[in-house]
């Protein structure tokens, strides 16, 4: 029995020191409270750590698949900094596209709210804007409902992050960086994820071509862009079409899940997320694409191809009378003026 209290005071020691580096708050590592968890009571509790803390089901943003919201105990915590990574300049798109995809759950919450997304004027050069068009067909998003803020350099961008994160008049904030910047440290995030948890909003720290370091951010979501499918028709897989955008998403850190990876779907009609399928599966959905009617045999009796074009000549040899084709060209005066030479000066 002294043993078994010595090793838990030992492993609580370790989580103290393991929340320092990675700022959570002393709070959430606290002993649960000394009254009893009714099992019977009406209030749903959803388990954030096993025997540490327990938290209200709304906290979560469930993402909309049964194994990854259970991989996350319940979805991305609302009131909390999330990080999204791409490991690479040509992931830029599909990191901005699950972050929409994730806005566009969030807004079926709050509807009626705007987002900021915060950006660098050297990310904004490098990854562009959301197309407003796009906005409303793929995600639902009105682009009144999205709002931008281009800061010159990475301090502005944190300020201008710091002071929307205790915004509730927002319904999410979107921080976008390039890189690792030293400034973008474990104080800066820890800054960020604590006024998101007191206004009780999202903040998505989204960082292209970064590579993984310590941060407060309770979860890191590592996303890539997947090859998509053929379209199902009536009749099964569509040769050569292309079906919904897909992202391979990988859980880097989170505090109740182990390391994991998924490849999901986003269904732009419903707005929700799908798992797609296993190899298998997708295998027998690339046998299905082949054309099951036989095809035509050549003609046994027809002649063989054509002979090969002689010299192409872009004008008749001298001397050599003018091809038919020749004759059919306009004179000089007759042509257009466009196809004539671009004359300088």
């Amino acid at each position: 029995m002294a043993m078994t209290a010595v090793a838990r005071e030992t492993v609580f020691a370790l989580r103290r020191q393991i929340a320092k580096i990675e700022g959570t708050l002393p709070e959430r590592l606290a002993a649960p409270a000394a009254a009893p968890f009714n099992a019977d009571a009406n209030t749903d509790l959803t388990i954030v750590r096993r025997g540490i803390a327990a938290a209200l089901p709304d906290a979560f943003l469930p993402i909309g698949v049964e194994r990854l919201d259970a991989a996350l105990s319940g979805g991305l915590p609302k009131a909390a900094l999330s990080e999204i990574h791409g490991l690479e300049t040509r992931d830029a798109g599909a990191v901005a596209g699950f972050a929409l995809s994730l806005t566009s759950l969030i807004l079926k919450q709050t509807p009626g709210l705007p987002v900021l997304w915060i950006g660098t004027s050297e990310i904004f050069r490098e990854a562009g804007f959301p197309y407003a068009r796009g906005l409303h067909a793929s995600f639902g998003i009105e682009p009144e409902q999205l709002l931008f803020s281009e800061a010159p350099r990475l301090v502005d961008a944190l300020w201008v992050a710091e002071e929307a994160a205790r915004m509730t008049a927002l319904a999410a904030v979107i921080l976008e960086i390039r890189g690792n910047p030293q400034r973008l440290d474990l104080t800066a995030t820890r800054r960020l994820h604590a006024r998101a948890q007191a206004a009780g909003r999202p903040v998505f720290l989204l960082r292209q071509a970064a590579e993984p370091e310590p941060t407060a951010a309770p979860v890191r979501l590592i996303v890539a862009s997947a090859p998509a499918t053929p379209r199902d028709t009536i009749a099964g897989p569509l040769a050569g079409s292309i079906d919904r955008p897909a992202f391979i998403l990988t859980i880097g850190k989170s505090r109740t899940a182990l390391p994991g990876q998924f490849t999901l779907e986003w269904n732009p009609d419903e707005r929700a997320f799908d798992e797609r399928a296993g190899d298998e599966k997708r295998s027998e959905g690339r046998d299905r694409t082949k054309n099951p009617v036989p095809v035509v045999s050549l003609s046994g009796g027809g002649k063989g191809p054509a002979p090969a074009s002689g010299a192409v000549l872009a004008f008749p040899a001298v001397g050599l009378p003018l091809s038919p084709a020749a004759r059919d060209q306009p004179s000089r005066p007759q042509r257009a003026a466009h196809l004539g030479p671009r004359r300088a000066g």
